[in-house]
């Protein structure tokens, strides 16, 4: 494991640790890579005094922001029960292909994925999942990607209702608004075109926000982060910059 902690801590407190976790970082040991070495759960631990913690959601290795850890077995229990029964409010952000409506609601069910794609199975259960969006910024670039003469992007904040796997990548590509740098869901010229231009091909989709009732002191809690450098570089395409609130929500 690395000396330098790449995770920035957010909040603190007796029984929750909250940190921003950067993009290519898994969270814990995965198929997804079984030859990697290190993980968010490794770092966060060493900053909680060597401590154990434990992972309340996920957050896939290409995306960076929010990540919620709770300090022992009881909050742990007691947080994640609020995740399932969809007491937590999540707040993304996403630059994707084309102008997307204003705002919307995507109610498309879509079926378990395994952590390895390798693993797909045709027989997985479908389930319910609905994600609620609003546009923030539009631009237009005078460049020819796919046989027009310029291309359009949107930044839009996402807030997931559900928890499925890839969700919001799933759904974004489900209306024809495929997030810049998915390598699975996205579409490649406009990916390869954002790689090159910036010399890092990251995931446009990042995790700024999250507010849930505290599992022991039961006072609101709102937790905001702002896109890490490679995210915000991107973002200069658009005109007018997007403001900290825009990003987060706070």
């Amino acid at each position: 494991m690395s000396s330098l902690n790449p995770l920035t801590e957010i909040y603190r407190d007796q029984w929750l640790l909250v940190v921003h976790k950067p993009a290519g970082l898994l969270v814990h040991r995965s198929p997804v890579d079984p030859h990697e070495t290190e993980f968010a759960l490794q770092y966060a631990r060493a900053m909680n005094g060597g401590q154990y913690v434990y992972p309340l959601h996920r957050l896939d290795r290409p995306t960076s922001g929010l990540l919620v850890f709770a300090r022992d077995p009881d909050t742990a229990s007691t947080l994640g029960k609020a995740l399932m029964e969809g007491k937590v409010r999540k707040r993304y952000v996403a630059m994707v292909r084309g102008w997307c409506p204003e705002q919307g609601v995507i109610d498309h069910p879509l079926r378990e994925e395994p952590e390895d794609r390798r693993s797909k199975d045709d027989e997985a259960p479908i389930r319910d999942a609905l994600t609620r969006y609003q546009r923030l910024a539009t631009t237009e670039i005078p460049v020819a990607i796919e046989g027009y003469a310029s291309s359009r992007y949107s930044l839009v904040a996402l807030y997931p209702e559900t928890g499925r796997r890839h969700q919001l990548r799933r759904h974004m590509k489900h209306i024809s608004h495929p997030i810049i740098g998915d390598a699975n869901h996205g579409r490649g010229r406009h990916n390869r075109y954002f790689a090159e231009r910036f010399g890092q091909g990251r995931l446009m989709l990042a995790a700024t926000g999250m507010a849930f009732a505290h599992p022991v002191t039961e006072e609101w809690l709102q937790l905001a982060a702002q896109p890490e450098a490679s995210f915000m570089q991107v973002l200069t395409i658009f005109p007018e910059h997007p403001s900290a609130q825009d990003l987060t929500g706070a």
